[in-house]
């Protein structure tokens, strides 16, 4: 437990040697967002005053994505993916052949060490976006939506990290997995709930994105904190996100122990 106390450490220390870089990346992370606030205020202003689309009022939509961007800063893969498949290709794992360190929990760490850090960058940005649009900002219904939402947000950033480590591991096999990452992100950003929330999607389509990982990866959470899950659906949204989050673990570490038997035949 030492080991990997001691990982987190060293990539908060890493990570905040980049400091600036993470917050350049915040402050222009906001800039489609404002993009989007202003679509969506365009949009409610042809409509009349306290007219709801979907069941969201101008008000509720423009919170719903302050969340977007709140959830996102502590739950989003950052280069993880990226990093995870050159370790693969440059054979930068096979240290961890030989050592009593899992791969899978070392990167775990350095993923929690990069939200960590990415989050006490953004906080300072954050705070003024919140500033800007208070009077939009709700608190949760009551305190078990609070409870739900938190436990639901690191339910989140492990699905998030198990389903991008688990594509990573594409590299054992393919050599350039950037097209795979680009469109599992293409997917992720529509059916998620990152460009409009999945309520104004017909119907039939809704339902089925339920049979993917996509909408625990995001309009969970926040449909908890807004209280469009209550009851039962708080506990059936946090249970289909703990059934992803265990088929995704139980996904990387097959693609791992395949991976590793090729890696080894081949003099890795």
């Amino acid at each position: 437990m030492k080991k990997y106390l001691h990982v987190i450490g060293i990539g908060i220390q890493n990570n905040l040697t980049y400091r600036f870089n993470y917050l350049t990346r915040t402050l222009f992370s906001f800039i489609p967002l404002f993009a989007m606030l202003s679509l969506w205020r365009t949009i409610y202003a042809t409509k009349n005053d306290g007219h709801a689309l979907s069941g969201y009022t101008e008000a509720q939509m423009i919170f719903y994505y302050m969340m977007v961007a709140i959830v996102d800063i502590f739950t989003a893969v950052n280069e993880d993916d990226w990093q995870i498949a050159a370790d693969i290709r440059e054979g930068n794992i096979s240290q961890f052949l030989l050592k009593p360190v899992d791969y899978l929990w070392y990167r775990l760490c350095l993923f929690f060490s990069g939200r960590v850090s990415f989050v006490m960058m953004a906080c300072a940005p954050l705070a003024i976006f919140v500033f800007c649009f208070r009077n939009y900002f709700v608190t949760p219904p009551n305190a078990t939506a609070f409870i739900a939402f938190a436990f639901s947000l690191l339910l989140t950033a492990l699905l998030q990290f198990f389903l991008s480590y688990s594509m990573a591991l594409l590299a054992f096999w393919i050599l350039e997995i950037s097209t795979f990452i680009f469109i599992l992100f293409a997917f992720e950003y529509l059916a998620s709930g990152h460009l409009f929330p999945l309520d104004m999607l017909p119907p039939a389509l809704q339902h089925a994105l339920w049979f993917t990982p996509f909408p625990s990866m995001l309009y969970v959470p926040i449909s908890i904190y807004m209280g469009k899950l209550a009851g039962n659906g708080i506990a059936s949204g946090l249970l289909m996100q703990l059934f992803w989050v265990l088929l995704m673990y139980a996904l990387a570490r097959f693609m791992w122990r395949r991976g590793i038997k090729k890696y080894s035949a081949f003099g890795g």
